[in-house]
């Protein structure tokens, strides 16, 4: 049981996602939680109001228990997997991050400076997940695909537009934690 509650070594997790990969390289399926949440828009009726969602999900519908075990898995890690609620980031990085106003740094997953009840009484928070929400989408829509599937399938698949969008998502990554990051806090 100990073991389960530490975080996995790369020589298990990698193979297990290796077989994962291989196994729906070999049905002809697609991994990503884009096309879940797309999936998630068609059968939810967006289709009434968005050409782009008017499509058949019968073949799809199966990538939705992708879904359902990320937030199953997600509780299950959180509540029942964890031995304390401490994030293992580096000293440097929770100093920085103090210095801007997030006092919970390495404390918790989720700064409660942003997601936490009392912070969303200010319009600003309400504007930057408005924002990151949109442009996350609009990007994932853009790069034809999100992070987990370009990164993960489409690297497997030996794809270049995936390595050219996990190289853009990286590069991207670096510009908003090194120059906007600290000018947005």
């Amino acid at each position: 049981m100990d073991a389960l509650l530490q975080p996995w070594p790369w020589y298990v997790s990698g193979p297990l996602i290796a077989l994962t990969m291989a196994i729906l390289v070999l049905l002809g399926k697609r991994f990503g939680m884009s096309s879940n949440l797309e999936t998630l828009c068609s059968l939810g009726g967006a289709g009434k109001f968005v050409d782009y969602f008017k499509v058949d999900t019968r073949p799809r519908r199966w990538n939705l228990m992708v879904v359902i075990g990320a937030v199953i898995g997600g509780f299950i890690g959180a509540h029942l997997l964890s031995s304390n609620d401490k994030v293992a980031i580096s000293g440097d990085s929770i100093e920085k991050l103090e210095s801007l106003g997030f006092e919970s740094a390495g404390e918790a997953y989720l700064p409660t400076a942003l997601f936490g009840a009392e912070s969303l009484a200010d319009p600003k928070v309400w504007a930057l997940l408005l924002i990151g929400g949109f442009l996350v989408g609009f990007g994932a829509r853009y790069a034809g695909g999100c992070t987990s599937g370009h990164a993960i399938s489409g690297l497997s698949d030996l794809q270049l537009p995936s390595l050219i969008a996990v190289i853009g998502f990286f590069a991207g990554g670096l510009i908003m934690v090194h120059l906007l990051f600290p000018l947005i806090f």
